[in-house]
């Protein structure tokens, strides 16, 4: 179960009461800096203007490739730890607006994790250490640390011991080299 707060609305669906829950201009400032880091080549540069700009924390070395596409509305929510890859053209929401209600959730993704291009990582979701999720996979709940996850909708592919195992032969770790 992903860990998201519910609030409900009334008359119209959820996204036509969109800025009651968060300021008209902060909406424009946040897509203005995700716009550009979308962009930009440089990992250092996409790093400082998520920090400074967004509020988020984003640990050292971490790197969010081209196109990935962070929630315009609540950055602030998203933290990704260190040594971090974020695949090319992925989405990180940290809400969802819905007809009778709209859903706010923190997104924590764990230092050394490797997300594959084309994923998806809606609310409230953590994303332990260590973990792979593979290309274009739908992360609509948490993934075990070291886990490698795929899919639509997303299973658990190998746990974090199935993968070590399967690892212990493996050349491009320097086992057989």
């Amino acid at each position: 179960m992903r860990n998201t707060t519910r609030h409900r609305v009334e008359g119209a669906n959820s996204l036509w009461h969109v800025y009651k829950t968060v300021p008209f201009l902060k909406v424009v400032k946040n897509f203005m800096v995700i716009q550009t880091a979308r962009y930009t080549p440089f990992l250092g540069m996409k790093n400082w203007l998520y920090r400074n700009f967004l509020n988020m924390k984003v640990g050292e070395q971490t790197s969010f490739a081209l196109m990935v596409m962070l929630d315009v509305m609540f950055p602030e929510k998203i933290s990704v730890g260190r040594n971090t890859v974020i695949g090319y053209n992925t989405t990180i929401l940290a809400h969802e607006y819905l007809i009778k209600e709209y859903r706010l959730g923190e997104v924590r993704i764990g230092s050394e994790v490797m997300i594959g291009a084309n994923s998806t990582i809606l609310p409230g979701v953590t994303i332990g250490d260590g973990a792979i999720v593979s290309a274009g996979t739908l992360v609509h709940k948490d993934v075990p640390p070291g886990a490698f996850v795929g899919g639509n909708p997303m299973r658990v592919i190998y746990t974090k011991e199935e993968l070590a195992k399967r690892w212990e032969n493996d050349e491009i770790y320097g086992k057989n080299s």
